[in-house]
């Protein structure tokens, strides 16, 4: 069965926003609205050794999401797939399912009045797309693909390279994975 994952490899992340623009841009979002930001750390340490990481933020489209048990009307979801997503005709804007999401992936769409988060682009994966933040990270530091198929990338970097997940002891079992690093070296 597919299950869609992400790797993040912060060691390739040089915090260009390329990521947040597509998203913003491709899925129309309002500019209060960002779905996938990238935070820095540093620059740490003293002159010439210096460097600066790079974390980039999305939904976690976890096996076990708190977004979508907390939900009162059924209007977060989960696909066989893994997608946790928000049906926006059955979202009463609440706010459950933003309090309940211990990563901060949801915010509310004040122009609807209902909670908006990354659905990693789901229409166009089941089109065989990749995301947009995906297709437009030129130093490809995202990742995607199907986690349950051994001969994809996500797969194979999982199962190689010493990756974490972010808040494990919540025990949500996020599908986005990060190779920790420090920026622009990839």
């Amino acid at each position: 069965m597919t299950r869609y994952a992400m790797v993040m490899d912060t060691r390739r992340c040089i915090s260009c926003h390329s990521c947040t623009v597509a998203c913003r841009t491709w899925n129309e979002l309002p500019i209060d609205l960002i779905h996938n930001p990238v935070l820095t750390d540093g620059p740490v340490g003293t002159f010439p050794n210096v460097h600066m990481t790079h974390m980039p933020l999305i939904c976690m489209h976890c096996d076990s999401p708190a977004c979508v048990a907390a939900c009162p009307t059924g209007a977060s979801q989960q696909d066989p797939d893994g997608v946790v997503w928000v049906e926006e005709t059955k979202c009463i804007g609440c706010k459950s399912c933003i309090q309940s999401c211990p990563y901060n992936a949801r915010h509310v769409n004040h122009e609807l009045g209902i909670a908006a988060k990354c659905d990693f682009c789901k229409i166009r994966v089941r089109e065989g797309k990749e995301p947009y933040c995906v297709q437009t990270c030129h130093q490809r530091a995202r990742i995607f693909g199907d986690l349950d198929d051994p001969r994809s990338e996500v797969s194979k970097l999982v199962g190689s390279v010493r990756t974490v997940r972010l808040l494990e002891e919540r025990r949500t079992e996020p599908h986005v994975f990060y190779i920790i690093g420090t920026g622009g070296q990839g």
